[in-house]
């Protein structure tokens, strides 16, 4: 794991407090840790926890995994960083919800890597010609039955 850029952690904190409008007081209050000691992380000089950054994530509705990450507790995730960040950002889902996600994404990606490269286009899903349905013949329906015949009278 990399060491840990205190100054570039609460550089990024203060950012996400700042684009959620939020002041330091309520981010304090909000989070359960103290003003001063909030004070200190954003300028670099204290180094929160993973409990405590999880509790800051919380209140600044962020995920707890993207603090991690900008503060050496994870590796970064492999894949599209758009997805990921999309997926991090998406304040309609819960974190669970979140990580389901990004390990979902994960699994595929891990899926894809390991097979033949020439299959790659292969994406598991059914193309219509595998779903469609055989062609019916005059006088049956679709299941194979016969078709009620009329009286040509």
């Amino acid at each position: 794991m990399a060491t840990i850029d205190v100054r570039a952690l609460g550089e990024y904190i203060r950012e996400q407090r700042e684009a959620a409008e939020v002041s330091l007081r309520q981010l304090a209050k909000n989070a359960g840790v103290s003003n001063p000691y909030l004070s200190q992380v954003e300028r670099g000089l204290k180094k929160p926890s993973a409990e405590i950054l999880g509790q800051i994530a919380g209140a600044l509705r962020i995920s707890a995994e993207t603090l991690y990450v900008r503060a050496g507790l994870l590796e970064p995730r492999d894949g599209d960083e758009a997805v990921t960040a999309a997926i991090a950002a998406d304040t309609t889902l819960t974190e669970r919800q979140r990580q389901v996600l990004l390990e979902i994404y994960a699994a595929f990606q891990s899926e894809n890597a390991t097979t033949d490269p020439s299959a790659s286009a292969d994406t598991g899903v059914p193309s219509d010609a595998d779903t469609a349905p055989e062609p019916t013949r005059a006088g049956t329906t679709s299941a194979g039955a016969r078709s009620p015949k009329k009286d040509p009278s």
